[in-house]
């Protein structure tokens, strides 16, 4: 009986939201294959998707520096952020997770009617300081919802009442603006390239708007959702009328990424783009995701929570489309198993498993993220080998079975195989 193992295995998760980053995830999933398949390859690849990590992960291009800056926080308290300079071709890269992440927020103090974008636009004040006039901001884990208002005033825009008085930061202040004085931007925006990495699904106003989907993660309540709902269609409007930007505010795609920061990135004339192609393709890296794909017997990807938001541009969804077109099978695990789990498998995602086996308190889980991780990879990979025994056996019976027509055909004459 012959038993065909895989040789070479790619691990290529996101990482596992105020848990671990994707390249801790990558550590503990290949730590668990071998585990279980001392003599594999494994290739690691945490994806960068604009989220927390995202620095971290390209950091380990050659030709990049890693800066860091103080800037405001979204509470409004001081935080260190790091950010990421491509030295050879003057660009950088923002993780505004770093300035405005929901990590950032004290469990009891989560509320996005409140909290700022303000740091990021510190961050890319930072980088115009620099010289640096192609900037790409990564965008997710917010713990914001104000429409990247605090990024604007950071830039120099002052945001108004009917009255003319400066309007405080937090999302529910801009029900009560009525005017963007842009007299004091920054004039290095002029000429500045601002790219947003972002998911384009993601946007500002509506059923499916940052208010909805995202506030009550971030710790709003029903009573908010409607009030930021209100506020940010009012945000649109005025953004609108004030940079007269080519696209819809409201609905246009990647205007809701990271609380809304993408529509006043938009309104000053950046771009959004798929997070994956602007972070995978547009930067250089030594080695390419799809070339790794192809070269692996299974991928193994992981998200902190697999549901019906996976198909909409997570990572799990982007590299099952990624290995659906070379045939590679992919197998996922998952923090949580949510509402729409199962329908992950029409993107091609052959399996997938929860790291958790018996209830637990979410801090638990987070806690001890790494070491669920690892025993999750061990217990998949084990499933893999007994599937590959069970093939290797039926493998052996079909030939054994066919050795023995022809030996029957060779001793009476053609073997008669019809029914």
């Amino acid at each position: 009986m012959t038993i065909y193992l895989p040789e070479r295995v790619l691990v290529c998760p996101s990482g596992f939201k105020e848990s671990l980053s994707a390249v801790d995830v990558a550590d503990a999933i290949a730590a668990g294959v071998l585990r279980t398949l001392p003599g594999v390859r494994v290739d690691t690849f945490p994806v960068p998707d604009g989220g927390e990590g995202t620095v971290e992960i390209l950091s380990r291009s050659a030709g990049t520096t890693v800066h860091t800056a103080t800037v405001t926080g979204p509470t409004g308290e001081p935080v260190t952020a790091r950010w990421l300079e491509y030295r050879d071709r003057s660009t950088a890269v923002i993780e505004m997770a770093q300035a405005a992440g929901l990590r950032l927020v004290p469990s009891d103090r989560r509320d996005p009617g409140r909290t700022t974008s303000r740091g990021v636009g510190e961050l890319i004040g930072t980088v115009l300081d620099r010289g640096i006039r192609e900037i790409i901001v990564g965008c997710g884990d917010s713990g914001t919802c104000d429409g990247g208002a605090g990024a604007l005033s950071a830039l120099g825009a002052r945001i108004l009442d009917e009255k003319g008085r400066e309007l405080p930061d937090g999302g529910l202040m801009l029900s009560r603006a009525t005017e963007i004085d842009t007299s004091g931007l920054r004039p290095e925006l002029t000429d500045c390239r601002l790219t947003l990495a972002c998911n384009l699904h993601n946007v500002l106003t509506g059923d499916n708007g940052v208010a909805a989907v995202f506030g009550p993660q971030k710790g709003a309540t029903r009573k908010q959702v409607r009030h930021l709902g209100k506020a940010m269609r009012r945000w649109a409007d005025l953004l609108q009328r004030t940079f007269g930007p080519d696209v819809d505010l409201r609905r246009a795609a990647g205007t809701g990424a990271s609380g809304g920061l993408g529509a006043a990135v938009m309104a000053l004339g950046g771009r959004a783009g798929n997070r994956f192609e602007v972070l995978l393709e547009e930067l250089p890296s030594e080695a390419g995701l799809d070339s790794l794909i192809s070269a692996a017997d299974l991928v193994i990807t992981a998200e902190g929570a697999i549901d019906f938001q996976t198909p909409k541009g997570k990572v799990p969804a982007e590299i099952a489309r990624r290995a659906r077109a070379t045939g590679v099978p992919v197998f996922a695990l998952a923090g949580s198993l949510g509402e729409g789990a199962p329908d992950v498998h029409d993107m091609g995602i052959g399996a997938l498993q929860s790291i958790m086996t018996v209830p637990m308190a979410l801090e638990d889980a987070i806690r001890n993220g790494r070491d669920l991780l690892t025993e999750a990879a061990a217990r998949a990979t084990r499933m893999l080998l007994l599937g590959c025994v069970v093939s290797g056996r039926r493998e052996a019976e079909v030939r054994n079975s066919y050795a023995g027509a022809v030996a029957v055909g060779a001793g009476d004459g053609p073997a008669d195989f019809s029914s």
